[in-house]
């Protein structure tokens, strides 16, 4: 395990004595010395994670701290070219939601500047042109892909508060002292603490309205800085082409913002919530809710999720079981589709949250469980069945019709059924030479092509192929005793048929 990361320390500052609940406490953090400067000229919102304009403990901050001094509130959200991966499709569903924002904040007196690099290294100082007349600084605190990397940058050059804020999801990412290493834990926890946290929720409609006028963006940005084109956020396919990005990585046909993310939540709650628990295995079944896209983009929170799916159960705090005893059902009182939809949004999703905010890499294979490794490392010289290129797992040109459509999927949709996302990884490391090799191409082929990926459900799916959050099993050439899956037995289980005929035709990449 590597060295766990340093959590900055929690502040509420001046804005103690506003209409704060005490539990946002544990999702502020300074992470640098500077102070906040009262004779500043605006309040500066630097958007990277959680990227909507509603449910969001971020933004929430930085409109009390603009109330608090009487500040304009200037909202950047910039979208860097040169992170690895950067593609097309990553980059069209972000600008989806930026065309969104724009829109809405249009008739506010918010100043909302959406940034596309132009070219890598643009943008090198534009935070700071920003931050120069600025009273305090507010980010997202996100634990993944290269945004810690970025956040400490900042925190280095920044010459006033820069104060890091939690939306991630419903528990604080740094209320917890322990990294958890089973699920079984990790619910039992949140199953003591979590109920103190549940009337911490985010705004849902922050009044921006009633804030100052901004200042114009020319009076910020000097010359060759300007915010995104109108073509670019429009959907100009020609502005996206003349970026330096992947473009055989190509979008989704489906688009990115807060208010596509709402409709698809509508139709899971209105159409498959009551049968999630029996039929979020099978693929045929289409009863998943497919909102891990917007999760990642930081579109849709999973505050309004929640939300929306208590108020359809008539749920109140008071129907929560007494005890804590770690299992999936009955502990929120709710219906058995609830909750199991529940366990995977708080229990799963969070648990990543967790491990990826403890450590410096969740992806790291030596931060394995020991038996994990041991295990993997005693049949490591085993004879693999059937071994596969990179080029021939991302071209989905293996001998299993089944994990070749799956791979499909992810190409097309950006996703991958989340069933037949176990399946695929366990594949992959059956058919690898080794579990590092293994590793590498999950993270390859889920980072490049996931428009949920690089995320940390992203490492909690890879990993738990691996053994992470897993318990050992009868053991197996190849294995060892971490689990395995096969096509055969997954066929036995669910349907797959309907499947098979969307995404299992040759060629169809």
């Amino acid at each position: 395990m590597r060295p766990e990361r340093v959590v900055g320390r929690r502040v509420l500052g001046p804005m103690s004595h506003l209409d704060f609940r005490a539990t946002l406490e544990h999702r502020i953090r300074a992470v640098n010395e500077a102070p906040l400067r009262r004779e500043g000229r605006h309040v500066l919102y630097w958007m990277t994670a959680f990227r909507r304009v509603s449910w969001n403990h971020a933004l929430d901050r930085a409109v009390a701290h603009a109330r608090e001094l009487q500040l304009p509130l200037v909202i950047f959200e910039g979208l860097r070219i040169g992170y690895r991966w950067a593609s097309a499709r990553h980059h069209r569903f972000a600008i989806d939601g930026m065309a969104e924002h724009a829109e809405t904040l249009a008739d506010t007196p918010v100043l909302y500047l959406p940034w596309v690099e132009p070219e890598e290294g643009a943008g090198r100082g534009l935070l700071q042109a920003l931050a120069r007349d600025a009273a305090v600084v507010v980010t997202d605190d996100a634990p993944f892909f290269f945004l810690p990397r970025m956040l400490s940058a900042a925190a280095r050059t920044l010459d006033v508060r820069l104060e890091a804020v939690d939306s991630n999801g419903l528990y604080p990412i740094h209320h917890a002292d322990r990294t958890f290493t089973t699920a079984a834990s990790f619910r039992r926890h949140l199953q003591k603490c979590l109920p103190l946290f549940l009337d911490g929720a985010p705004h849902p409609d922050p009044d921006l309205r009633s804030l100052p006028a901004a200042p114009p963006a020319s009076a910020l940005l000097r010359d060759g800085w300007s915010a995104a084109s109108g073509g670019l956020l429009d959907g100009d396919g020609n502005a996206l082409a003349r970026l330096a990005i992947d473009h055989s990585v190509p979008p989704v046909p489906y688009r990115g913002g807060s208010a596509p993310a709402r409709l698809r939540l509508g139709r899971f709650l209105s159409s498959r919530l009551r049968r999630y628990h029996d039929g979020r295995n099978d693929p045929d079944d289409e009863t998943g809710s497919r909102l891990s896209p917007y999760l990642h983009w930081g579109h849709l929170s999973s505050w309004e999720i929640f939300t929306e799916v208590a108020s359809r159960e008539g749920w109140s705090p008071a129907r929560l079981a007494p005890a804590a005893t770690g299992k999936r059902e009955g502990w929120w009182g709710m219906s058995p589709g609830a909750e199991a939809f529940l366990d995977e949004l708080v229990t799963w999703r969070e648990i990543g949250f967790n491990f990826s905010s403890r450590v410096v890499d969740p992806y790291d294979f030596d931060s394995l469980p020991d038996w994990a490794r041991a295990s993997l490392a005693e049949h490591e010289t085993d004879p693999r069945p059937h071994l596969y290129t990179l080029d021939e797992f991302e071209t989905a040109e293996t001998h299993d019709p089944l994990w070749n459509a799956a791979q499909r999927e992810l190409r097309r949709e950006g996703t991958i059924h989340n069933y037949l996302r176990m399946l695929w990884g366990k594949k992959i490391l059956e058919w690898s030479a080794t579990p590092r090799d293994a590793l590498a191409t999950m993270i390859h082929l889920n980072d490049r092509w996931a428009v949920d990926g690089r995320d940390p459900n992203s490492a909690t799916g890879i990993m738990w192929t691996l053994g992470r959050y897993d318990r050992g099993w009868p053991e197996r050439a190849v294995f060892g005793k971490v689990r395995s899956m096969s096509s055969d037995s997954t066929r036995r289980k669910v349907s797959v048929t309907r499947y098979l005929e969307r995404f299992g035709r040759e060629g169809f990449l």
